[in-house]
């Protein structure tokens, strides 16, 4: 499972958040807020949607399953000219990233996540940068608990020194 190092710009998306954790996971409260009300995003880029989380800084090597960290469900928009009442909106930082498929259900994902942290990027020439990591579902998303669903797994990297 080798990845695709992609270079992007900046991406203007809009959504919902939520603090959350891994033990007491939320994250299907914005999800609930969120795919109700996407016929009223006017502007939007595709039907992609974005999982997107914000770390707070810390680094992996001190990640718990109780750390808290911020989950958001998005859309990518042209621009924040119509922003529906009540979404955020939350600018993707341009970058680079090392972008993965991830194939299976969300159950299986600690494999594919215990793949790019514990034998990937230790490999490779490149270190976590610090950016918020995110997944793709597009139309090859089939729903978290679909064996064949396949969604891409980005992960911010920089050369290391």
């Amino acid at each position: 499972m080798q990845p695709t190092i992609k270079t992007i710009h900046a991406k203007k998306t809009i959504g919902f958040s939520i603090k959350t954790t891994m033990a007491n996971d939320q994250t299907v409260k914005i999800w609930q807020q969120l795919m109700p009300r996407l016929k009223e995003v006017k502007n939007a880029v595709s039907a992609d949607l974005f999982s997107l989380q914000v770390y707070n800084g810390e680094s992996f090597d001190e990640f718990t399953p109780t750390t808290e960290f911020t989950q958001y469900a998005l859309v990518e928009v042209k621009n924040y000219d119509f922003v529906p009442e009540s979404f955020e909106t939350f600018e993707i930082p341009a970058g680079d990233y090392a972008v993965f498929i991830h194939k299976g259900t969300s159950a299986d994902f600690y494999k594919t996540s215990q793949y790019i942290y514990a034998e990937w990027l230790p490999k490779s020439k490149y270190k976590l940068d610090d950016k918020p990591h995110f997944a793709v579902m597009s139309d090859n998303y089939l729903g978290h608990e679909n064996p064949e669903s396949e969604e891409e797994i980005w992960v911010p990297i920089i050369i290391k020194n």
